[in-house]
């Protein structure tokens, strides 16, 4: 990770910390006021959200150009893969070997930009509950409307253009949001399948369950009656035998 992606990174969760503050609150009383309770769970969709947009957003805008910064040389690259070529090229430049390739400042660069919209993709499956074209064509849309941003230096609002307009960052992020709605479609899988497993083994440990056996009563005068049954005798209640007996 370069020192720009760092200060981009700090910066990001920065702005965080100040837009979920302001959002917190009225949150909390909008969820007393309909459920009579805070709901936790949204509250932390919430937090992610907001997490994941402010870090996305520093990290494609910041940090903006200085006075002093030269300007780019090439604004636009329209060559599919051409990151693979700029990795021979770094290594060719500082001497590396090819086995060195992962660690190159290029592939780290197309990594950042997959992994960038990996939670994209999971929000197209978690929060959406959207098929993998959706998530295709939202990474792909956000890819692009970042694209042209940068392109047109934040419509305008920055000095000039200081990034590149690069169709593999088009596509790596589009692979990220694919990607990360394979993971969060796989993690839905194994859950349902967990609790479909344990829904049928519930059944099955309650019928090997011992039964419960009821407590035998102590009361003599319930079991007398039936203990003067076997042996044929009357029972023993003098309002129960006939007034010659108790004579």
């Amino acid at each position: 990770m370069t020192s720009a992606q760092e200060t981009a990174l700090t910066y990001g969760f920065g702005a965080f910390m100040v837009v979920w503050a302001v959002l917190l609150i009225p949150q909390l009383i909008s969820h007393h006021a309909r459920f009579g309770r805070v709901d936790v769970r949204r509250v932390v969709v919430t937090g992610v959200v907001t997490l994941y947009t402010c870090l996305a957003v520093a990290v494609v805008l910041l940090p903006l150009p200085e006075p002093g910064d030269p300007r780019l040389t090439q604004t636009v690259q329209l060559v599919p893969f051409q990151w693979i070529a700029d990795v021979g090229t770094e290594l060719d430049k500082y001497g590396l070997p090819d086995s060195h390739a992962l660690f190159t400042q290029t592939f780290q660069q197309l990594a950042m930009n997959v992994l960038l919209f990996v939670p994209l993709g999971m929000f197209t499956v978690l929060l959406w509950r959207r098929g993998p074209g959706f998530a295709l064509l939202t990474g792909f849309g956000v890819s692009l409307a970042v694209e042209i941003t940068q392109l047109t230096a934040n419509f305008g609002t920055a000095p000039y253009p200081y990034r590149i307009f690069d169709v593999d960052d088009l596509m790596a992020n589009t692979a990220g949001a694919v990607l990360g709605w394979v993971a969060a479609a796989l993690f839905r899988y194994l859950r349902r399948v967990t609790k479909e497993d344990a829904a049928v083994r519930a059944p099955e440990t309650a019928r090997t369950m011992p039964l419960a056996v009821p407590p035998r009563s102590h009361r003599a005068g319930s079991t007398a009656p039936a203990f003067a049954a076997r042996v044929g005798a009357t029972p023993s209640d003098p309002r129960t035998q006939p007034l010659s007996q108790l004579r």
